[in-house]
């Protein structure tokens, strides 16, 4: 029998890969039989001990870590070569059958009642925006750590994004800074579940309907992320996802509109066909709207793609989970937090905080030491939204919508915002890319290999 402490800590490692595989398939969907199998070994779900790593790193001419081939994304097969050669073969190229049974499945995927397919997730954005009727003299909060869209989809609405910070632990928006940022002005809060995190959609959305406020979830990371057995973007007026060609599903671009509003669905659906009614006469516009509709090309793509993603996203978890227990307890790095109201995560990225005063290195010596290791690591957003050129550019006394319209009737300076958590996070967050999760157990628990290795050979980088 084995004894002594590591064979102790072997003992720890089996038995906590034993819980997090018995939670995993109890979070499967029933009947799901391409996700996880009922016998799949515990080994598969294990990390190795933590113990110190002293080699001489690979940035110092040592040998890597973790020497592995990544997967490429997008994944493909006879699935979309199929379906874009039915397509063309038939002629029907344009907004037909293709466009609208992917718009059934996703929103079922999501457990949404209806979908609406746009050109891309920005659009996707602009069109809820108009067809909820927030635009001139209106206000919308969102986080500053996030892609442009966000909040240029807000000004590009006549509208004005307001700044809240976002939390330490989850990098989502602040319910308690929403709350500070909101004035009679207020229309909306924007919750961006980042890299797939939900955002508190509990207390937002107390803070929504204490104040009679719309949510507009930017869930354009997270496909099939779950918040308490709900989808998301099902959990405020409707909710917004990107198919852009570094998404967790990809057509190369576009983008769906999801919601269990029958009247907002049909707004939706209206400002993306030209103005065009459900119902209507085909040369009878109804409403100031644009041509924001998806080929059959792109629906062909997005429904062999979907076809995988249960399965992709039930691998990244799973990855995840092997690389939070190899990550955790390592002085300086610091993860999200554990979330049990939120079953699913669709992982967009894995992200890790540094501290860098801990470390004694700066973010960007750790992560040359770990890409010199083979760690497909990067850092993210390098500034706050509200620090970009575009919004630090707006003079207060130009004329014109939307920063300085009469119906909103106040200044807007966007130079003396500040959110200090996010600014911080920009300074020390590193990404790990999706497609990196979905790599065998081996090759993933080699990226924790890696980072140990590095944190614990730190005087080489001093």
């Amino acid at each position: 029998m084995r004894s002594g402490p590591k064979a102790m800590r072997r003992l720890v490692v089996e038995v906590r890969a034993a819980v997090r595989y018995n939670l995993f398939i109890s979070t499967a969907p029933s009947g799901s039989t391409d996700a996880v199998p009922n016998d799949k070994p515990w080994s598969d779900m294990m990390t190795t001990p933590n113990e110190p790593n002293t080699g001489i790193l690979a940035i110092n001419g040592g040998a890597k870590s973790c020497d592995h081939q990544w997967p490429q994304w997008p994944v493909w097969d006879d699935a979309e070569r199929t379906n874009l050669n039915n397509v063309l073969e038939s002629g029907n190229w344009w907004f037909g059958e293709q466009v609208h049974q992917f718009e059934r499945e996703f929103a079922q995927f999501q457990g949404a009642k209806f979908g609406v397919t746009v050109s891309n997730g920005t659009t996707a954005l602009e069109a809820a925006f108009m067809a909820l009727g927030i635009g001139a003299g209106d206000e919308v909060i969102v986080p500053p750590y996030t892609f442009l869209a966000t909040a240029s989809a807000v000004l590009r609405a006549n509208a004005i994004p307001v700044f809240a910070d976002i939390e330490p632990d989850t990098l989502c928006l602040d319910p308690v800074d929403v709350e500070r940022k909101i004035t009679d002005k207020t229309k909306a809060i924007m919750p961006v579940h980042f890299g797939g995190y939900m955002a508190d959609m509990d207390r937002l959305g107390q803070i929504a309907k204490a104040h009679g406020l719309l949510i507009v979830e930017d869930a354009c990371h997270a496909w099939g992320s779950q918040w308490k057995g709900k989808g998301a973007g099902t959990l405020g007026s409707c909710g917004v996802f990107s198919f852009q060609a570094s998404k967790n599903i990809s057509s190369g671009e576009g983008g769906i509109i999801v919601t269990d509003d029958e009247a907002v669905a049909d707004a939706c659906a209206s400002v993306i066909n030209c103005g065009r009614i459900k119902g209507g006469e085909w040369y009878k516009h109804y409403v100031m709207a644009s041509n924001l509709r998806i080929t059959e090309f792109q629906a062909a793509i997005l429904l062999a793609q979907l076809s995988r993603l249960e399965a992709q996203t039930l691998k990244r978890m799973e990855n995840a989970a092997i690389l939070n227990d190899a990550l955790a307890g390592i002085p300086g790095i610091s993860l999200t937090k554990p979330e049990p109201r939120m079953p699913r995560r669709s992982y967009h990225m894995y992200t890790l905080r540094l501290d860098s005063t801990v470390l004694g290195i700066s973010r960007e010596q750790f992560i040359a030491a770990c890409q010199a290791e083979g760690v497909p690591i990067g850092t993210g957003y390098p500034i706050p939204l509200y620090r970009q050129p575009v919004f630090q550019s707006f003079e207060p006394n130009a004329a014109g919508c939307p920063v300085t319209c009469g119906f909103y009737g106040r200044p807007v300076d966007y130079s003396s915002v500040s959110c200090p958590v996010c600014e911080q996070v920009c300074e020390d967050t590193c990404w790990i890319s999706h497609q990196a999760l979905l790599a065998d157990g081996e090759a993933v628990r080699s990226i924790g290999d890696a980072i140990r290795k590095v944190c614990d050979n730190l005087k080489e980088l001093q």
